[in-house]
């Protein structure tokens, strides 16, 4: 644990602190994660592809790593910034320590830096571009030079479709349910499931498809590319639209075959980037946003009937509300920012919410999302 590690900015800052997975190099978008747990899940959701995270809670390992915690087949974001590694991972379902698992997976870390210095300067500047160089990478007298250098080469997510990248490559079934203590994961194909729905993949998060199974979906999941009609040839109840990297305004494909399927008044319900893509697709506009919206504990208030859940968040583009056309309404408010958080189609059994429903905030929140798309699937049938 004694290997240098360099974390620079396109701005200018650097950070020196020490390498806590695998050595090399690595640039990618640095944003902040105000999440006390769950940093398992956070590095492995697809999402943050292209990313470099900071954890501003400043212990980060404590718990090692398992098998059953992982949001997809391997750590997505592209580098992790942490304050201190616990030399103790302490749980009885720990199987690695988290520095063993970065470095398993070829993904670069940096511990032992001012992570609150790191935060102040994103949340004043803004998401900033940048590079960490760990081990032999980190030294030598250039190596300031070349870490600056890294970072300002990141042309950044503006423009960049993620979404076809990481999504798979031909569609699969999925039957795996929500996970219970001393249980494991649910097989669904046990229970009754009484609706087909497509799942289009633009870097879709295990735990959601775990929570249409364990609501009675037969879930196929189709790569992000696929046409309306290969979805419509399947004969759905309803199409969900997944979470994603990247920026949404570049995914023409996406847009496309949404906008041919809500001709069909099939249930659509969207989170994250499916958020966005619906709303591009019902005629409004995205923005980059400042320094997104990154952790656990983001209130959110439902329009119509006044209440605030706490919500987990990861997005860094955001629906403009001000763009929204007459058919599509407001329904969920950020209570940091204002931003737009869920949005319904008046005319189309469509909606969609921006935060992750999925990942236990609150603990159970926003998990009535998934109730509603199949009490709306139960309509139309």
């Amino acid at each position: 644990m004694s290997k240098p590690a360099i974390l620079a900015l396109e701005d200018g800052s650097v950070f020196h602190g020490i390498a806590i997975g695998a050595e090399g190099k690595t640039s990618g978008e640095v944003v902040f994660n105000t999440a006390m747990t769950g940093y398992q899940e956070i590095l492995t959701d697809p999402s943050y592809t292209r990313q470099i995270v900071t954890l501003t809670y400043p212990h980060i390992g404590n718990t090692g790593v398992n098998a059953e915690d992982v949001e997809s087949g391997a750590i997505a974001a592209a580098g992790l910034v942490i304050r201190d590694l616990p030399l103790l991972a302490s749980s009885f379902r720990s199987e690695q320590t988290l520095s063993d698992y970065l470095t398993s997976q070829n993904v670069l870390g940096i511990a032992d830096i001012d992570t609150r210095r790191l935060t102040r300067i994103l949340r004043n500047k803004g998401a900033q571009n940048g590079a960490i160089l760990a081990g032999a990478e980190a030294e030598g007298d250039d190596a300031v030079e070349r870490a600056l250098a890294a970072a300002k080469a990141f042309p950044g997510l503006k423009g960049m479709d993620l979404a076809k990248v990481v999504s798979c490559q031909s569609p699969y079934e999925w039957s795996e349910g929500e996970w219970a203590l001393g249980e494991g994961y649910q097989d669904t194909t046990t229970i009754e499931r009484p609706f087909h729905v497509v799942a289009y993949d633009y870097g879709v998060k295990r735990n959601i498809l775990r929570m249409l199974a364990s609501r009675g979906c037969r879930l196929t999941v189709v790569p992000a590319q696929t046409p309306a009609a290969e979805v419509l040839a399947m004969n759905p109840d309803g199409v969900f639209l997944a979470n994603g990297p990247g920026d949404p305004e570049p995914c023409d494909y996406a847009i496309k075959a949404i906008q041919e399927m809500l001709e069909t008044q099939l249930p659509v319900f969207g989170i994250c980037l499916g958020h966005q893509l619906l709303a591009l697709a019902s005629g409004a506009k995205t923005v980059k946003m400042s320094h997104g919206h990154h952790g656990a504990n983001h209130p959110v208030q439902d329009v119509d009937t006044g209440t605030v859940m706490i919500t987990s968040q990861n997005h860094g583009f955001a629906t403009d509300e001000a763009s929204l056309p007459a058919n599509v309404r407001a329904t969920h408010r950020s209570l940091f920012d204002g931003t737009l958080q869920g949005i319904e189609r008046t005319d189309r059994p469509a909606f969609s919410f921006q935060g992750h429903p999925e990942a236990s905030p609150g603990p159970r929140d926003v998990a009535p999302l998934f109730d509603r798309f199949v009490s709306m699937m139960w309509a139309r049938r």
